[in-house]
């Protein structure tokens, strides 16, 4: 592996990796790259060239794709989904704080990003560590959370968008479609994880798909969500990516938050998502079966 180099961000998660040329990457350096995603939350690469395939060959290198019937796929490739934002749109994908695929009952491992067009000035991403965000919580509010389930839910985020997909399906009889349609993925999880991997506690509550707390009441809940993204939220747990053609950021969904700037208006921004299956989180997979 020689030339294959990492260097933490400095916001306690998060590391930029260089020396990796993704289509010619060895077994090894690899297989470095998974061991550092897991141990830093957060992988970031530039200088890459890839076509979707050559995406997707990474991705599967690292784990098994999970397909989003919410993003759009790009032409040919219904593994990767296509972010697009035309200089028009006031909205962006992925807007909001949030961590992919939360809301399923066997969350997402990870997502892969790759820039294709960036707007001159704007368009970043950011990203927020979980897990030292719960390193610095006040012992009694940890004391409070320690064994607390949360529901994720997506209904709420994928139906209004939903509704149009489903027009058009009817459009073409894709009777398949629709049925995969009928319903939207909801979970419960646990409201401090320990990571599959490595063991450590992080936070896993997000303000884009968690609902609240069970066997909380509502006022209740919500309050004590607020205060934890609260103190989420502090400058000193985020980091910006600032996206170049060819970049690349790969991070662990059970122990980043993330959300894409919307301040380019004007200008198009083109991005390829591929999303890594996950493993159940005991505790959460349980109390939803």
């Amino acid at each position: 592996m020689a030339g294959l180099a990492m260097a933490p961000t400095g916001q306690g998660f998060g590391a930029l990796v260089e020396g990796l040329d993704i289509p010619r990457a060895t077994g090894s350096e690899l297989d470095q790259c998974r061991q550092w995603l897991f141990e830093h939350g957060a992988l970031f690469i530039r200088g890459q060239e890839l076509d979707p395939q050559a995406q997707i060959d990474f991705a599967e290198a690292l784990g098994t794709i999970v397909v989003n019937r919410f993003f759009t796929p790009v032409p040919g490739f219904p593994k990767v989904a296509q972010l697009l934002t035309e200089p028009t749109q006031d909205w962006i994908i992925g807007e909001n704080w949030h961590t992919d695929h939360s809301y399923d009952v066997v969350p997402a491992l990870g997502s892969i990003l790759y820039a294709v067009e960036v707007p001159p000035v704007g368009g970043d991403t950011q990203f927020i560590g979980m897990q030292p965000a719960y390193d610095s919580l006040p012992p009694d509010l940890k004391e409070r959370i320690e064994g607390l389930m949360a529901r994720h839910e997506s209904a709420h985020i994928f139906a209004p968008s939903e509704a149009i997909r489903l027009e058009e399906a009817a459009e073409r009889n894709d009777g398949n479609y629709m049925e995969r349609a009928a319903t939207y993925p909801e979970a419960v999880h646990p409201v401090v994880l320990s990571h599959p991997e490595t063991g450590r506690k992080g936070l896993y509550v997000n303000p884009e798909f968690t609902t609240g707390i069970v066997d909380m009441d509502k006022e209740e809940g919500d309050a004590l969500l607020q205060q934890l993204y609260d103190h989420i939220l502090q400058p000193q747990f985020r980091y910006v990516w600032k996206w170049q053609p060819g970049s690349l950021a790969l991070w662990d969904n059970r122990s980043t938050w993330h959300k894409a700037m919307n301040d380019h208006r004007g200008h198009r921004r083109l991005m390829r998502r591929i999303t890594l299956e996950g493993v159940p989180l005991d505790q959460g997979a349980r109390a939803a079966a």
